[in-house]
């Protein structure tokens, strides 16, 4: 049986690394006028991977052209482009595998906001999930049984803030999990039985850099709303934590494999992120990070939480000036990867055992320059 590996983002870089440390390499691409790479979905067989890369020029501006590739991890080598049919916008990336793994669920933006499409491989047989009037929605997760999808939407008239939907594959049946003036809902993730979901709620007018949440749980019919921690004590937004992580991407809650608890990545009192929220001028709301650079403090500690019942177990302990976060198990639950930084340090890749044992270092990433978003590799090999 191989040893388990981790994919993870390395500044800039994709990388890979066995759990134990070894065989650390980063990929390379013989490919013209691709600037940068990024991680997409495994396929079933844990030796090939979807890959977005990106041209030259501000991908969140839509305007980029981006391509989709399948590569081969055991082979270290490109397969072939994929979705190259019926492209209906330049920037395009792919979030999720379909069932049976001929179809692809992709992000276009199409006129500033961002669509869900499902489409084949190779981009044939495509099919609007979402429309024109339909907002800004991205953050697809796939139900388990594969028949339902779970995303958050903003820019959706009169409504101020992201809301959260479960849709049927092809936009009908369209259910509003949680949506509300006052809140930011982000994040949905399916509890393993297809029953729950999982999000954060963010009080984003007196959070405006989206720093902190709460965790709420619903069923994924859009009853029993709840919210589940209390404090807005969850790291959120860890890309605006920038001398603390030097990453990017919201921190997720995400479920243990058998269902029972959610991590949460709770923040101890006094913490706060190296770029607090300042009005630019009192007259504006424009948040400007280089107007007080100020050194974070704190830190925060990895928890599991039973969304039941409350209970709350510390597996990695929350020790000064230590932020740990985006915490995701292995699919047999026998260990868990997640980031750990020092204020002002970049952030490195540690494992832990499932009971908060035997925690190690992996990798500082590319040049020491730091790692994040861990992704287990399934497959054979687990």
């Amino acid at each position: 049986m191989s040893i388990p590996r981790l994919l993870f983002n390395a500044h800039g870089r994709l990388g890979i690394i066995n759990i134990d440390g070894s065989d650390e390499r980063y990929l390379t691409f013989d490919v013209k006028n691709q600037v940068s790479w990024g991680w997409g979905p495994l396929f079933a067989d844990g030796r090939r991977v979807i890959l977005t890369s990106y041209e030259e020029g501000k991908a969140w501006e839509g305007q980029v052209q981006t391509h989709l590739w399948i590569y081969d991890l055991e082979e270290d080598r490109l397969i072939e482009e994929i979705a190259t049919k019926n492209k209906p916008a330049p920037f395009m990336g792919c979030s999720n595998l379909l069932p049976g793994e001929t179809r692809i669920i992709t992000n276009p933006i199409i006129e500033g906001k961002q669509r869900i499409w499902i489409m084949n491989l190779d981009g044939s047989d495509p099919q609007k999930v979402t429309g024109d009037e339909e907002g800004f929605n991205y953050g697809v997760q796939v139900s388990p049984e594969g028949r339902r999808l779970a995303f958050h939407t903003t820019g959706l008239p009169g409504r101020a803030s992201y809301s959260i939907f479960v849709t049927d594959l092809d936009g009908s049946h369209r259910l509003d999990i949680a949506s509300h003036p006052d809140h930011l809902y982000f994040g949905p993730m399916w509890s393993p039985d297809g029953m729950w979901l999982i999000y954060q709620d963010c009080t984003y007018k007196t959070d405006p850099g989206h720093d902190w949440s709460d965790l709420c749980l619903s069923k994924a019919d859009g009853s029993d709303h709840r919210v589940i921690t209390e404090g807005q004590r969850h790291w959120f937004g860890t890309s605006y934590g920038s001398p603390v992580t030097r990453g990017s991407g919201s921190n997720m809650a995400t479920w243990s494999p058998d269902g029972r608890t959610v991590t949460c990545t709770r923040s101890e009192p006094g913490s706060r992120t190296a770029w607090p929220y300042q009005p630019q001028r009192p007259d504006t709301d424009h948040f400007n990070r280089d107007y007080y650079p100020e050194e974070a403090e704190g830190g925060t500690a990895i928890c599991l939480l039973n969304p039941f019942t409350g209970e709350t177990i510390d597996l990695i302990p929350y020790e000064s000036p230590i932020w740990n976060f985006r915490a995701v198990w292995s699919p047999d639950r026998a260990r868990m990867a997640f980031c750990r930084a020092a204020v002002g340090e970049p952030s490195s890749l540690w494992v832990v055992n499932a009971d908060g044992s035997g925690g190690r270092l992996l990798t500082n990433g590319y040049q020491n320059k730091g790692a994040d978003h861990p992704v287990w590799i399934t497959g054979e090999q687990l």
